[in-house]
């Protein structure tokens, strides 16, 4: 029997919601995911593994290598043998910096993709709470 959404699966402990499937509260899609850290620290890599095979002749190409070296860092930081905890502000500058420098190149987009998600699994998005009082129009 196959699961389909909105069924139970016993089995993995997880559930489809929507089309994400949901593995013990964590949406992040993949089943047997790694440590957060260690998905960062592959996502970088491969990224920049990306980068260095196109041509270099994009103008901010200093600026996003710059901010893999520093997502590298972080993820070191976290993983090390003094582990010590994510600066989001800094992870989500970091991945904001690379996307900016080569979110156009069509041939970056999967990796890039894959860094965003291993950054939202080290360091979740802030949700900002709904502003109180009367709605205005």
């Amino acid at each position: 029997m196959s699961a389909s959404p909105g069924d139970e699966d016993a089995n993995e402990g997880g559930k489809y919601v929507g089309e994400t499937y949901v593995l013990d509260g964590e949406y992040s899609g993949s089943a047997g995911a790694g440590r957060p850290a260690d998905d960062l620290r592959e996502a970088v890599q491969r990224l920049g593994r990306a980068l260095l095979a196109h041509p270099p002749r994009q103008p901010d190409r200093a600026v996003a290598e710059e901010a893999l070296a520093a997502l590298a860092r972080e993820a070191e930081a976290v993983s090390g043998p003094a582990p010590s905890r994510a600066d989001a502000e800094r992870i989500h500058h970091a991945l904001l910096l690379v996307a900016a420098a080569i979110g156009s190149i069509s041939a970056l987009a999967e990796p890039l993709a894959g860094l965003r998600g291993a950054v939202e699994h080290v360091a979740p998005p802030r949700t900002l709470a709904p502003l109180s009082g009367p709605a205005r129009r």
